[in-house]
C-alpha cells in the first residue's frame, strides 16, 4: 500500500499515481482505477506512454549477431563428432528489465491500454445505484468502494487464501483524491465532521484486503485540504 500524500496543485501526486497504473498495463497487471474526481475511462486516457525498447531490441540483436558468429567461429574448431551435442548455456539469453521509462508528453495507445483487463469505479455512478448504503461503520462513499474493491478480488481471482488452479495475475488498485469532500467525508470542510474516523477505518479495512490478496495499492490524499 502506497500513500501519497498529494501536493498543492496536484503535479507530482498524480504524475505518481499515472506511473503506478501506466507500469501495471506494461507488465500485464489487471487494474482497479477509483475516482470521485475525474472518471477513470479519462485518467486511463491521459497515462503516459512507455518508451518501448527499441535500444534493448537492438543491443540484443547485436548480441545475438555475436553469439552466432562465435558460434560459426567455434564449429570450425571444434571435432566433426562433438558438433552436434547441445551446448551448455553460461548465462540467461532472455532479456529482463524491471521499471519501465515513460515520455509524458505523449499518451499511451488505446491499443495497449486494452491489452489488459480493467475495472473502473467512478462514485458519482455508485451512488446512483445505492446511495444510502451505509456499512463497516463509514461513510456512503468509503462503503460502497470497500464492496467493489473486495467483489473484484473475490470474483477475479485475487484472493490468495483460495487455492485456484488458473494462473493467478496482480491486480493494482489506484484511488484518486480520496479523503476530499467529494468522497462524502467532511473532516477537512467541518470542524465538527459527521464520521471523523471514516478515513481511518476504511484504511484498516484496505488493508486486510491487501494483506491477503495479490494486490497492490496507491491512495493519493489532499492532506493540505484535511490540515
Amino acid at each position: 500500500l502506497v500513500f501519497t500524500e498529494e501536493d498543492k496543485y496536484g503535479l507530482y501526486s498524480n504524475l505518481l499515481f499515472k506511473y503506478f497504473l501506466a507500469e501495471g498495463i506494461v507488465c500485464g497487471h489487471d487494474l482497479f482505477v477509483a475516482s470521485a474526481k475525474e472518471h477513470p475511462d479519462n485518467i486511463l486516457k491521459e497515462l503516459p506512454a512507455p518508451l518501448l525498447d527499441d535500444t534493448h531490441g537492438k543491443e540484443l540483436g547485436d548480441e545475438a549477431a555475436a553469439v552466432k558468429s562465435e558460434d560459426f567461429q567455434d564449429s570450425m574448431k571444434i571435432a566433426w563428432r562433438y558438433q552436434n551435442l547441445p551446448k551448455m548455456e553460461a548465462s540467461p539469453t532472455t532479456y529482463t528489465k524491471f521499471g519501465h521509462y515513460y515520455d509524458v508528453s505523449k499518451k499511451m495507445s488505446p491499443e495497449l491500454c486494452q491489452s489488459v483487463k480493467w475495472h473502473s469505479f467512478y462514485l458519482h455512478e455508485e451512488l446512483s445505484f445505492e446511495p444510502k448504503m451505509k456499512a463497516w461503520n463509514m461513510n456512503s462513499g468509503y462503503a460502497r468502494l470497500l464492496q467493489s474493491i473486495q467483489r473484484i478480488i473475490s470474483q477475479e481471482g485475487f484472493d490468495g487464501s483460495d487455492p485456484q488452479k488458473k494462473q493467478r495475475n496482480v491486480l493494482r488498485i489506484g484511488i484518486q483524491s480520496l479523503g476530499s469532500v467529494l468522497w462524502g467525508d467532511d473532516v477537512c470542510c467541518s470542524d465538527v465532521p459527521e464520521d471523523p474516523q471514516s478515513l481511518t477505518k476504511f484504511l484498516y479495512v484496505l488493508r486486510g484486503l491487501l494483506r491477503k490478496s495479490l494486490s497492490a495499492c496507491i491512495i493519493t490524499v489532499p492532506a493540505h485540504l484535511i490540515q
